[in-house]
């Protein structure tokens, strides 16, 4: 994938650089909570009861994600009686997840040892 300014999909109304929509799809996964709730959606389907447990996260921090993500169009909820069940809404997330663990891979321990942002 080539992201670049004369990109129409990137220009015109995404601000003065055209990069704004890229730059807020990797915000909205920069998050390790909304990394986490991705990548546990990658297996299938799940409630928010369901991803607070498998990450230990407080159910009203999954609910605010679960917005922020929902809101970028990322993931989905089908109701289904009292219970929402979300998926992720377009199966290029996987590819693109499937291509950061490749990129991971490749550079090693460069990016978690990045002085700007790499664990600190």
């Amino acid at each position: 994938m080539t992201i670049n300014n004369s990109d129409p999909c990137l220009t015109g109304t995404a601000g003065k650089s055209g990069l704004d929509a890229a730059v807020a799809l990797f915000h909205s996964l920069s998050d390790p909570a909304r990394l986490g709730i991705v990548r546990r959606l990658v297996d299938g389907e799940a409630r928010v009861a369901d991803l607070t447990a498998a990450l230990g996260l407080a159910q009203s921090t999954v609910s605010a994600h679960m917005a922020c993500l929902r809101d970028c169009g990322l993931v989905t909820g089908r109701p289904e009686g009292r219970q929402v069940f979300y998926s992720l809404t377009r199966p290029e997330l996987l590819d693109l997840l499937a291509s950061a663990e490749t990129l991971l891979a490749a550079t090693g321990d460069a990016v978690a040892l990045c002085p700007t942002y790499g664990k600190r």
